[in-house]
């Protein structure tokens, strides 16, 4: 009998046969099986894109119903799509909490798992789902908003297992509106960030979800909304996360906390870290600002960090996270919808202006451009280039504007995958 939780389904989503056609013969490259792509960058490696929009946007491959109300991107590997929403249009009555499934070609929807009750606290921007899912080979894992770990088959959605991040580890988020992180894998191991000074950060054995070890932060105040990076310095493996203590390593073979970068209290510390080299830049919003520092391998096998800059309040970034392209980086004013270009190593502004969209912004990269999402459904396509301001083209994603459009973009193989509530759109980028 199958499991009271999982369903399957077909729906067909109305698409572009023409262009279909050309994406069935296209070759896939990288998949984009995490938050912010493979290497946790948001920087997608597909060139040969088209450098400006007629005024509709990109043409339209498809456009499918079902992913429910939530935050979360698609995560996408091999031939299928997923994401986590609750309230799906194809449960109507129903407002749980489901990880859905679709085709990556088509849009058809495969199957949905339900992961648990939805997230109804606070105002209703701040509600529903916003995990992004991480697929390592035939499994899938997301953590839904309550702090529940759960692994499901990315065949027919079948759960695996499910870990209680706050039950087993006393896990704490350090604001309260949920959990968001994606997982990480990384070998046979998941690693994630159950928050607070018991068990900070723990890494799990991906297939049964048993503890491996446990890194511990003394007074941590909970987990933030970041993801886990991976840096490698002097030979040694470390993940990199931000709580909402501040940022810190930790040993990837052993768990042992390496160093820390402490921050005074704040609202809520959101973005991902970026790592290059021995650099790690991480940034927090609520006019925090943004600090890079150097972790440095000491002749007792150990690693500190030294400042390269503190906090720069221009820095700042609430939600929207910041890419790195060449030697700058390219994010949100805060949440003002004022993009900013800034120097990397120094931390110097270049340029903020104001786009064409309103509110809060997320950004990924591609091909020479950032593609800059407003919170009030506008995208814009906007040059990399630290000398100015260039915006080349902007339109409105369709049924945008009930809530904000806060989830990330996603590019790969030439298609921009775009996740506005319930609906998941994909555009076709490539230049003909």
């Amino acid at each position: 009998m199958a499991c009271p939780r999982h369903r399957q389904f077909v729906t067909v989503a109305p698409l572009c046969a023409g262009l279909l056609a050309g994406l069935s013969l296209a070759a896939r490259g990288d998949d984009w099986p995490t938050f912010r792509g493979p290497a946790r960058s948001g920087v997608a490696t597909c060139g040969g894109l088209l450098q400006s929009w007629p005024e509709g946007g990109p043409p339209l491959v498809w456009k499918s119903a079902g992913a429910g109300r939530g935050y979360a991107s698609p995560a996408i590997a091999g031939d299928r799509i997923y994401t986590l929403g609750d309230g799906l249009s194809t449960t109507p009555g129903d407002a749980d909490e489901y990880l859905t499934c679709f085709e990556r070609a088509t849009g058809k929807a495969l199957w949905r798992t339900k992961t648990g009750k939805p997230w109804t606290e606070g105002q209703a921007t701040w509600q529903s789902s916003r995990s992004t899912p991480t697929v390592d080979g035939d499994r899938v894992y997301v953590v839904t908003p309550f702090g529940e770990l759960v692994a499901c088959q990315t065949a027919d959605g079948k759960e695996l297992f499910r870990v209680n991040l706050k039950e087993q580890f006393g896990g704490k988020k350090g604001d309260s509106w949920g959990y968001s992180e994606s997982v990480l894998i990384d070998g046979d191991r998941l690693v994630c960030t159950p928050g607070g000074e018991k068990a900070t950060i723990v890494a799990l054995d991906k297939k049964t979800g048993t503890p491996i070890w446990t890194c511990s932060l003394p007074g941590d105040r909970g987990a933030g909304h970041a993801s886990i990076v991976v840096a490698e310095v002097g030979g040694r493996r470390i993940y990199v996360q931000t709580t909402a203590s501040g940022a810190l390593g930790v040993d990837a073979a052993s768990g042992t906390l390496l160093w820390t970068y402490p921050i005074d209290q704040t609202t809520a510390v959101i973005p991902t870290p970026i790592v290059r080299g021995d650099l790690v830049f991480f940034s927090a919003g609520y006019k925090r600002g943004g600090a890079l520092l150097k972790q440095v391998p000491q002749a007792d096998g150990t690693v500190k960090v030294e400042e390269v800059y503190g906090l720069k309040q221009d820095l700042a970034n609430k939600h929207g996270g910041i890419v790195l392209v060449g030697d700058h980086l390219y994010g949100d004013s805060d949440d003002r919808g004022i993009p900013f270009c800034a120097n990397l190593l120094t931390g110097e502004v270049a340029w903020k202006e104001r786009g064409s969209g309103k509110n809060s912004a997320s950004v990924v990269a591609a091909d020479g451009h950032i593609y800059v999402r407003y919170s009030d459904g506008t995208l814009a396509l906007v040059k990399a280039d630290p000398q100015a301001y260039r915006e080349v083209s902007a339109f409105k994603i369709p049924d945008s504007g009930d809530r904000p459009s806060w989830s990330h973009a996603v590019i790969v193989d030439g298609l921009l995958y775009l996740r506005e509530g319930d609906a998941i759109l994909c555009y076709d980028l490539r230049r003909k």
